[in-house]
């Protein structure tokens, strides 16, 4: 089982098929977790990777790179062969490595720091590679979400709050925190031994755990080399040592590192109240976006009521933010409407209406329990702007999550009875993908009424069309929506859906059914 990971699965996947190290499908993170492999030379052998013996200048690093390796401190195993095909990997794929550190220069310099206070290996800085491609919207089909990807019950335990404004593990301060008190919390319980806490890491504590006392045992070693592990945590370990290997070296491994600063890039502001977050980005002078990269941990179009009340704000935009802020009263940071209660109301239809919670509601109108009346009025936090200026709300962010990004965008409302993997097949796309698209794990519960996306390939929908043919089905003696579906390999709510007849219809002998079915697939 995977325990929160899975870029490294792919990449193991590559490593193994072949010498020559083909590409990879990212069949896990949705984002740019998984590098582009180009034509360059490959390195040499374990003896020709040995690192460089030159003393550092002891003036202060310039940039972050400089920093990390001045106290990486892990042994990189450069024998083993998994090491070597990873250096290999990354040295060969300059486009993806350039990227991925780009991406990392808003948050590495403050990862680093917490790392640095906790005491941890400062290759643990360059574990978001592996983890999300440093993309902190990243999101997993183990539900692993973030930079860190914590699953939601890890993070729970590492005080990451989850709620519908707020994800703790998509926010980079607290994720980060969480993550090395996990770090230190698992180096405890493996004696110190770094490489088994990232194989923990990856595969869970019971797991490494297991492997340890079978090699006991069995009179074996102890060591991660030792261990028979899943095949995805026995790649993972030794893709963080390639990566803090060629980050060591990188004029000798021909790969570009994009120029961060060793200097922080953001200040923490504390806000004391609920902000629309559009109102926030004008107020610091930056887009919303940048806003929003570091902030990903808020769902919506503001910051959750009951905190907390703080954002990340670019260290150059601090004062300006900070002083149109003193000068905005708090019941001002958030767009009010008047609301007057209408027959058949309810709180939770009024939340949904203005994209707000029943406990917000409830609290702004001091309101004890959930009944309302007709002619009441409610004061109801909205949104100041339009979608657009969210640009990662959730509706926003489930497009970021196209796997091939490119194809045809579909989108669904759910009926009641509906399932992942009925829509999924009715859309003619894969559950896993679906789920991705929509920020859901495929076992997932879908509400009625919740809008989905899906995209199609050209090449995908041109197949389809070649092979899907329309049947006029004569329903026989005996015949149930289930037998029929599993004749055609078709789905009950398809059916339902192109007949416009209820799941509990009762059919009758004679009767015709439209259908459509794939040949392809029905020999």
């Amino acid at each position: 089982m995977v325990y929160k990971h899975f870029a490294v699965a792919v990449l193991a996947t590559a490593v193994g098929a072949c010498a020559q190290l083909k590409p990879a499908q990212d069949t896990g993170t949705i984002s740019d977790s998984t590098p582009e492999l180009d034509n360059s030379p490959a390195v040499g052998s374990a003896a020709q990777t040995s690192i460089s013996k030159t003393a550092e200048p002891t003036l202060p690093p310039k940039d972050i790179w400089q920093r990390l390796r001045r106290e990486f401190r892990l042994d990189r195993a450069l024998e083993q062969d998994k090491v070597q095909d990873y250096v290999k990997y990354f040295s060969t794929n300059q486009g993806y490595m350039s990227r991925v550190t780009e991406r990392s220069r808003r948050y590495i310099f403050h990862v680093a720091e917490q790392l640095e206070q906790s005491n941890v290996p400062m290759e643990f800085a360059l574990l978001p590679i592996v983890e999300s491609a440093y993309d902190p919207f990243a999101y997993s089909h183990a539900r692993a979400s973030g930079m860190w990807q914590f699953i939601p019950a890890t993070g729970r335990s590492f005080g990451l709050h989850q709620n519908w404004w707020y994800d703790g593990r998509r926010d980079v301060l607290e994720s980060t925190r969480a993550a090395t008190e996990y770090f230190n919390y698992l180096s405890e319980k493996f004696d110190g031994d770094w490489l088994l806490v990232l194989a923990a890491y990856n595969a869970g504590e019971g797991t490494v755990r297991r492997a340890i006392e079978r090699n006991r045992r069995q009179g074996k070693g102890t060591t991660f080399w030792d261990l028979k592990l899943p095949r995805e945590t026995r790649s993972y370990v030794p893709q963080l040592l390639a990566l803090a290997e060629v980050v060591s070296d990188p004029e000798r491994y021909r790969v570009p590192l994009y120029d961060v600063g060793n200097k922080p890039y953001y200040a923490v502001v504390n806000v004391g109240s609920q902000i629309d977050l559009a109102q926030a980005s004008k107020m610091a002078g930056i887009e919303p976006e940048e806003l929003s990269l570091l902030n990903p941990g808020f769902n919506r179009w503001a910051t959750d009521p009951n905190g907390k009340h703080r954002l990340l704000i670019p260290i150059d935009r601090r004062d300006r933010f900070m002083a149109a802020l003193e000068e905005l009263p708090p019941e001002q940071r958030v767009n009010w409407q008047r609301y007057q209660v209408a027959r058949g109301d309810s709180l939770s239809v009024i939340a949904r209406r203005y994209q707000t919670t029943i406990g917000a509601i409830q609290q702004t109108n001091k309101l004890r329990g959930t009944s309302i009346r007709a002619g009441q009025t409610l004061l109801i936090p909205s949104a100041s702007g339009p979608n657009s200026q969210y640009a990662y709300a959730i509706d926003q962010r489930m497009q970021r999550h196209q796997a091939s990004g490119s194809g045809q965008k579909t989108r669904y409302t759910v009926q009641p009875g509906d399932t992942l993997w009925d829509i999924a097949r009715s859309m003619n796309v894969k559950v896993r993908d679906l789920a991705s698209w929509n920020s859901m794990a495929p076992g997932d519960t879908l509400r009625p009424g919740r809008k989905l996306v899906a995209y199609a390939s050209n090449a995908n929908s041109s197949s389809s069309s070649r092979t899907t043919r329309k049947l006029s089905y004569r329903v026989r003696s005996g015949d149930s929506l289930y037998r029929i579906a599993r004749k055609f390999r078709i789905d009950i709510g398809d059916i339902v859906r192109w007949n416009k007849i209820s799941k509990g219809s009762y059919l009758q002998p004679g009767q015709r059914l439209t259908l459509f079915v794939d040949s392809a697939n029905n020999g």
